[in-house]
């Protein structure tokens, strides 16, 4: 691992080529397995530091459920070549005031281009003239970069207790403004 918590071998990965198959379809019941495999991966959690990690499987669909089941949130299932590849989950973060946006991949679809042309489509499908915000871990430099080519560029700073890594994790706090274009060939 480098000292941004990549994995140098995982950096030269070939980009998403376009006639590679990424679709984003609203996330079902049946997908929470593929997620709680996806999220038990220790230098998973390590990146995305924040959400807690849940190693019980019941635990983590009954966290889940009411996700999939609310007004205020949008989540949508990556499929990427007919897998199940991640999600993009968008909120209300009512003490801020604001929709944010969070994603996860899982670790097998690192460093391909996948979770920016998710994160793009996603965007344009559900939230084409609305300022957004999002959240990563200030080391969590393959994060911030997804958010960048999105148009996303940083408002702030947080620091809050990471669950995953055990500690207080200084964070970026970025936003999106509706107008933004996203530059061309991303």
């Amino acid at each position: 691992m480098d000292e941004h918590g990549g994995d140098p071998a995982r950096l030269p990965s070939p980009p998403l080529a376009p006639e590679q198959q990424l679709a984003l379809r609203p996330a079902r019941p049946e997908d929470l397995d593929a997620f709680f495999e996806q999220q038990l991966d220790p230098e998973a959690q390590h990146m995305a530091a924040f959400p807690r990690p849940v190693d019980d499987r019941e635990a983590f669909r009954t966290q889940w459920e009411p996700r999939l089941n609310s007004d205020q949130n949008i989540v949508r299932t990556i499929w990427f070549e007919g897998e199940i590849a991640g999600y993009m989950l968008s909120y209300y973060n009512a003490e801020d005031e604001r929709t944010e946006v969070a994603y996860w991949l899982g670790k097998n679809y690192w460093g391909r281009g996948i979770a920016a042309r998710a994160l793009r489509a996603f965007i344009e499908a559900e939230f084409p003239a609305q300022t957004l915000y999002a959240r990563a871990a200030k080391d969590n430099v393959r994060s911030l970069r997804v958010l960048e080519k999105c148009g996303f560029t940083t408002a702030g700073e947080q620091t809050g207790f990471a669950h995953a890594r055990g500690r207080e994790t200084a964070e970026y706090v970025l936003r999106r403004e509706p107008d933004h274009s996203t530059p061309a060939g991303l």
